[in-house]
């Protein structure tokens, strides 16, 4: 079913999503916190990284903004079985309208939209909701359903795209309209750099804690500050197209996994922070003096004896070579609104930088589905070497199939309803 021919279905599906949330809510109450208000007076927006109603509100105070979730975020609430009235009423009400497959996507859309209402509401938050991952390569699609979640609530809901050609150009399209986008699973400055000159987003992330992981997991070092240098190094990228060039876009640091990294990131425009995280951070009881903004830092980063850096990629996640920037900025001056998928991504290749956003093949997702939520070095390493595909383009398309399982897990359940 093309996305023009469901205009009845949208309306329709807009009325179940807002049936609860009629009447005007009380505006909500909440303490102010001094750990957390002393970070945002270095400069950094705090956000919670979670869909658990219960735990948002056991950290929630007037320092935080915003919470965001994600197809995995989600999932975990579906599979409490707190939406089954909600999917069984929906298919109900577009019985008959809709193919099957059709059908899992506007029930998924409906729980996405419903369940950030509910936050937003109940807190007084923001709240990034996130497309399908069926849509990660559809740029007309994407552009349709990110319409469909602004029109429910514009006031409220940044809309989650995630970093592929496709995106890039649908992130466009909704940024020239002025739609909010939250361009997620990036994991470097470079990338970043390209995404906010191309698609000028709202914000652009690093996600910090599965670069320390794919490090740490393979004993190519620590896996300390691998990500955090990355974030931060995307902080000064992508402050300097703001400054340069009036961009938009701010800077989330994301996927955090330890308390401490809060207080390495201090300073960076957003931090979206795991309510374990947060909890070991305010059990660090740092004093206020020991809080200190690091976007001016650019942390050391220790490998294992014997591997060889360059050959890792591992510089890719912080440098944004001279390069680059002239071959993007010159892609800046093209609305790649206009472009198709396969057109932009032909144009990095034709510049010298496919290793960015490569054209992966049928076989390299299966098998980077087969590797789960870190890609396998074993499998990559002489690709990575050969600078085929780069390490940070090899996490992102990991995270987006590792995406893609949560999603499936939520479609069965909805399927399985029907």
């Amino acid at each position: 079913m093309g996305a023009r021919a469901s205009g009845a279905v949208a309306e329709r599906v807009r009325e179940i999503v807002l049936g609860d949330f009629r009447q005007p809510a009380a505006p909500p109450a909440y303490p102010s916190r001094p750990l957390w208000a002393e970070l945002r007076r270095h400069g950094s927006e705090l956000w919670l990284d979670t869909g658990d109603m219960g735990e948002v509100a056991s950290l929630w105070c007037r320092e935080f903004t915003a919470v965001t979730t994600n197809n995995t975020l989600l999932n975990k609430e579906v599979q409490r079985g707190i939406y089954d009235q909600l999917i069984a009423k929906t298919a109900r009400e577009l019985k008959g309208t809709l193919a099957d497959r059709d059908m899992v996507l506007e029930i998924a859309f409906v729980l996405n939209a419903y369940h950030g209402l509910r936050l937003s509401r109940e807190f007084g938050a923001r709240v990034s909701v996130e497309l399908h991952t069926d849509l990660a390569h559809d740029a007309e699609r994407s552009v349709w359903y990110a319409r469909r979640y602004f029109e429910i609530a514009p006031e409220s809901f940044y809309i989650k795209v995630p970093f592929t050609a496709a995106g890039i150009i649908a992130a466009r399209r909704l940024s020239n309209e002025g739609i909010p986008v939250n361009f997620t699973l990036g994991f470097s400055a470079r990338q970043n750099y390209l995404i906010t000159a191309l698609a000028r987003p709202a914000f652009v992330n690093v996600f910090l804690g599965r670069l320390n992981s794919f490090v740490a997991d393979y004993k190519l070092g620590t896996g300390k500050m691998v990500g955090e240098r990355a974030a931060l190094a995307s902080q000064r990228a992508v402050s300097e197209l703001r400054a340069e060039l009036g961009m938009p876009t701010r800077q989330i640091a994301a996927s955090m996994r330890e308390g401490a990294q809060v207080a390495s990131l201090v300073g960076v425009d957003v931090l979206t922070i795991p309510p374990k995280v947060a909890r070991e951070f305010e059990e660090l009881r740092l004093p206020a003096g020991a809080i200190a903004s690091r976007i001016e830092e650019l942390p050391g980063v220790e490998v294992a004896p014997g591997v060889d850096r360059q050959a890792l990629g591992l510089d890719g996640l912080w440098d944004v070579c001279g390069e680059l920037k002239v071959a993007v900025l010159r892609l800046a001056q093209i609305d790649v609104a206009e472009l198709s998928p396969e057109g932009l991504s032909g144009l990095l290749v034709q510049l010298g930088f496919r290793c960015i956003l490569p054209r992966w093949s049928e076989p390299d997702i299966e098998a980077v589905t087969a590797d789960g939520k870190i890609p396998r070095y074993d499998r990559w390493k002489s690709r990575l070497a050969r600078q085929e595909v780069g390490l940070d383009a090899l996490m992102t398309v990991s995270g987006l199939q590792s995406f893609a399982a949560d999603q499936k897990a939520m479609d069965d359940r909805i399927r399985s309803m029907l």
